[in-house]
């Protein structure tokens, strides 16, 4: 994951494992990451915010309401509030709120119980994790099964951490440097879907970086900067002067035409690999809900659909990895 594209072969694209196993255990908790690591996933990917005293901790928001006990605590009661993010308002418990310590008492959740009510099973079996014990595990899986688990932290929301005085960036570079992963070769690739803070990380180290993209919106550190004007050929080629990858939304990847199938690729991994990034689209999910129509299989939204199809389109495009909250189905739709 650490060096850019080269004109040598491309090595087998990697399955990252979105969240952990998250399709099947609450996510970012020791039981997703273990698990996916045990169904072959190369990298384990936490999403990272900040505690009121610092520390980066496993959550997908901030906000953790939905992704823990919090609202059955009587004692947190009353730090519920309203915090806009990103221009939308919130309502719940934000990380920036507690201390570490107060977040470990805490339980985990599973965040879509309508969807994946096995996993639901597992609520309240695991702690929030912080960024070092989710590093020290990958280690020690690393160690124990002689190959390298990669991490793929995504700096949450930094500007409006920064609105509120604490700045994520020099955060994420210290804990890089304190886990070994400040290099250019070091198995890490730190994402974020503003610029500004990939910019930043960029002069505090050495790690590599993403540019994450969707096939809407933009930056939220950018007004007026749309996600489409950053994967055009001259977009790309701005990217490559601060990250090394591309994180674009599977749809950016493959059309999808009017009668919901999957159309072929479009242009966007060969012009990336010619700008010198690397391309690992995000989320690919099994559920119904998440497919398009063609590759849906009954009524349920929480039923699996067709999708090692679109797994192995995606891959057939030339993809150097790919975010899944299935990493078993993609290890089986990549092959050997």
């Amino acid at each position: 994951m650490a060096s850019a594209r080269t004109a040598a072969a491309a090595p087998r694209p990697q399955v990252v494992a979105h969240r952990g196993a998250s399709g099947y255990r609450p996510e970012h908790t020791r039981q997703a990451y273990l698990l996916a690591i045990a169904q072959g996933a190369d990298v384990i990917e936490p999403d990272l915010v900040l505690t009121k005293d610092g520390t980066l901790v496993a959550r997908h928001e901030n906000e953790i309401g939905g992704t823990t006990d919090i609202a059955s605590r009587p004692g947190f009661a009353g730090r519920k509030t309203v915090r806009v993010i990103d221009g939308e308002k919130v309502e719940g418990w934000f990380t920036e709120d507690f201390t570490l310590a107060e977040l470990k008492t805490l339980r985990t959740r599973e965040r879509l119980p309508e969807l994946r009510p096995d996993s639901a099973r597992h609520d309240g079996e695991d702690q929030i994790l912080t960024f070092a014990e989710v590093a020290d595990l990958a280690r020690k899986e690393s160690t124990r099964l002689g190959r390298t688990v990669g991490l793929c932290p995504e700096m949450k929301h930094p500007a409006y951490f920064r609105a509120r005085g604490m700045a994520i960036e020099p955060v994420m570079a210290a804990a890089l440097k304190a886990e070994g992963l400040d290099s250019a070769t070091a198995p890490v690739l730190v994402q974020c879907f503003e610029v500004g803070p990939l910019k930043t990380l960029a002069t505090l180290s050495k790690a590599p970086r993403v540019q994450l993209v969707s096939a809407e919106g933009g930056p939220a550190d950018l007004p007026g900067v749309r996600y489409a004007d950053m994967v055009t050929v001259e977009g790309l080629k701005a990217i490559a002067g601060y990250a090394q990858a591309l994180g674009p939304e599977w749809r950016q990847v493959i059309a999808i035409n009017s009668a919901g199938a999957l159309a072929g690729p479009t242009p966007l991994v060969v012009n990336a690999h010619a700008a010198g990034l690397k391309v690992i689209p995000w989320t690919v999910r099994a559920e119904n809900a998440f497919l398009p129509p063609a590759l849906r299989r009954g009524t349920e939204p929480g039923a699996h659909g067709d999708v090692a199809t679109l797994l192995k389109a995606l891959f057939a495009t030339g993809v150097d990895g790919l975010f899944s909250d299935f990493p078993d189905l993609a290890v089986a739709a990549r092959g050997t």
